[in-house]
């Protein structure tokens, strides 16, 4: 299960409405336990993407990654996934989703259809990276 809190999730969904028409991304940063994964921050970033490619891709950089992990360890947590949207279309992942994915990594995907955020729902990739299984998302006010 991934716990978040409603403002957490206002800010990813005002950073993927910014980015509409195309993909927006982030990191979600936090704690993991034997329970489940606990986001406490969100880290928006810039799609580094081709900017023609963007309304259907997104690119995080190494250096993106490096200054969430940097970001997270000043804060006392850790990296536990990534957000990004997909703008008019479902948020399940696609198989571009799948080949750059990790597994561990929660993925909240968003449904962004005509510039306002319509779902959200949260993957991880099996081991052996074959498939996604959908993980609960829990909402806290």
């Amino acid at each position: 299960m991934l716990t978040i809190k409603a403002d957490r999730l206002k800010d990813i969904e005002k950073h993927l409405e910014a980015a509409y028409p195309n993909e927006g991304a982030g990191l979600l940063l936090g704690v993991a336990n034997g329970e489940g994964k606990q986001v406490q921050a969100v880290l928006p970033l810039e799609n580094r993407w081709e900017g023609h490619e963007q309304y259907h891709r997104f690119l995080l950089t190494a250096q993106d990654m490096l200054h969430g992990e940097q970001e997270a360890a000043r804060r006392g947590l850790e990296v536990i996934g990534i957000f990004h949207s997909h703008p008019d279309h479902p948020a399940e992942p696609s198989g571009f989703d799948r080949d750059w994915a990790l597994p561990w990594y929660s993925y909240i995907i968003t449904t962004v259809t005509q510039g306002a955020v319509t779902r959200h729902r949260s993957w991880v990739l099996r081991e052996d990276r074959t498939a996604y299984d959908e993980e609960l998302i829990e909402i806290l006010d």
